[in-house]
Formats: C-alpha cells, structure tokens, sequence
C-alpha cells in the first residue's frame, strides 16, 4: 500500500480509538482504559515479533523505563481529555507536541545562548498558542478546564515520549521492541494506578458494548501504530506530517456523526492554525533532523 494511503488509515484508526475511548468512558476510568489497550497491544506485538522473529530482550531497560512512564502519563491525561471534551477539541490538543518539541528546542538555543533561534519557528510557536487560546475558549466557559489542561498536559508529555523514542532509536532498538515495552508499560501502570485510585476492573462489571468499547481501543490503536510505522518507513516525511493532521478532521467527523458535537467557528478557527503552526514548526525541524528522528510515536 502506498505510504499516503497508510498514513490516512493510520490517522483513521487513531480517530477511531479515540471515539472508541470516549465510549469506554462511560464504563471505565482513564486507567483501566490505558490497562486494556496495553493487554491488547501485548498481544499483538508479541506475535507480530514472532512472526517477524525480532527478539524483545533489550540492553536498554531503564531508557524504555523513562519512556513508558512518559507514555503512559500521556496517554492517560489524553484519555481523560477525551472523556471530557468534544472529540475534535481532544485531538487537537494532543496534536500539539509537534509546537511542544518546537519550544523545546527554542528553549534550548535560547540556554544556549540564543545565537540559534529561528524567528520562524517563534512565530510558529506563538501561532500555534494562539489557536489553543481560541480552541479552549469554550470550554473554560463550560467549566470543561480540567479536560483542557489534561489535554495540554497529553500533548507536553507526549513532545517528551517522543523524544525518549528517538532516543532509542538512536541505541538501535526496533520499533516492535518500542512499541511492545510501552504496551507492557500500559498494563502495569493502568493496573497500578486503577488500584491505587480505587477503580480497579472487576470482571463483573463488564458489558458487551464496554467489552467492545475497549477491545475497539485496542484494537485500532495497534493497528494504528504499525501503520503509522510504515508509512513513515516507505514515504517523505514532510508528506507524512501533512497527512498525520487529518487525524483532527476523522475526529471531528466522527463526533459529529456520533455524539452530534459541532465546533463553533472560533474554535475552527484555532484548529486551523494549530495545523498550520504544527505544519511549519515540522517544516523547519525537518532541515535539521535525520528522517528517522521525525517518525510521530504519540499515539501508541
């Protein structure tokens, strides 16, 4: 399948698990959803490993450590997000890392002495927060602002994640090896967490629509990532990132088919620029990032 293609069905997938969390909601807590969709991605790597016969024993055990503990947190602030705000709203704040890594690095010129930083990349950057300020707007009024700041918290924590990935990738670890030690991160910390916060799972109160809210989750999730996988392996980069932003557009869509949820015209207004902003911000990165270092590893 051409890489174009992959990478829509990729975004697909990730607005689909998106949907399919924000119906688990109702059920289940952020944790226990991060529990399931780990046990499901367990599942599928471990035979995607053996069929692909990649060992998962790794020499970096406390890198993939760091990175699981990012990834979950992420992950968790990001579903709690969803559960609160319209859907479209959800994945654009998550969709922010691209701005995050951008302030990143213009934090670091500036440590370093700010001989380095680009004004374009700034522009980007204040664009980009522009367009959250609009996004949010409506939902401070509505008191929706624990959801927001989860929401803005997700995408922090995922500009990090993604980071710590291209930090092993550098150490030569592959990407089914990443993907397995994140899920198995998944399924301790949502164990974990579920118990500690007192909504630890009981089998008991499974139904069949929860039961398939969460195997939905997982399911298009996993699906999603070796997609991803390859449409970053076989494509351009630059193509790639464009296409990696109709994920808000599935989002929104599918909100609106399912939970009738329409966003006003400011709120457009801030995800356009958003994407823009995100589309500049990966435009200049790119002129000094190896192709490899750009591959989106958010939505595991």
């Amino acid at each position: 399948m051409p890489a174009p293609l992959l990478m829509l069905a990729a975004t697909f997938l990730f607005a689909v698990m998106a949907l399919c969390v924000k119906l688990a909601s109702a059920r289940y807590s952020a944790t226990e959803i991060v529990m399931y969709r780990g046990l499901v991605g367990v599942a599928v790597i471990l035979a995607l490993a053996r069929w692909r016969r990649v060992p998962l024993r790794t020499p970096v055990p406390l890198m993939h450590l760091w990175r699981g503990l990012l990834g979950v947190c992420a992950l968790s602030l990001w579903f709690v997000a969803i559960a609160s705000l319209p859907l479209a709203t959800a994945m654009t704040l998550n969709y922010m890392s691209a701005l995050w890594m951008a302030l990143f690095l213009l934090g670091g010129a500036l440590w370093l002495g700010g001989k380095s930083v680009d004004p374009r990349l700034l522009g980007a950057v204040l664009v980009g927060f522009v367009g959250v300020a609009l996004v949010l707007q409506p939902s401070f009024q509505q008191n929706q602002w624990p959801g927001a700041l989860a929401g803005l918290g997700s995408g922090l924590l995922a500009a990090m994640a993604y980071m710590q990935v291209t930090a092993l990738g550098r150490a030569g670890e592959p990407e089914v090896r990443v993907v397995f030690y994140f899920s198995l991160a998944s399924v301790a910390a949502g164990a974990v967490l579920s118990q500690a916060t007192g909504t630890a799972w009981r089998f008991s109160n499974h139904s069949l629509p929860g039961a398939l809210a969460l195997l939905g989750v997982g399911v298009s999730a996993t699906l999603g990532q070796v997609a991803l996988t390859a449409a970053y392996g076989r494509g351009k980069m630059l193509v790639n990132a464009s296409l990696n932003y109709m994920g808000i557009a599935f989002g929104a869509f599918l909100g609106w088919l399912v939970f009738d949820e329409r966003p006003g015209w400011w709120a457009a207004l801030g995800i356009g620029l958003i994407v823009a902003a995100g589309l500049v911000a990966t435009l200049l990165r790119s002129r000094s990032a190896a192709p490899r270092d750009l591959q989106g590893e958010t939505h595991e």
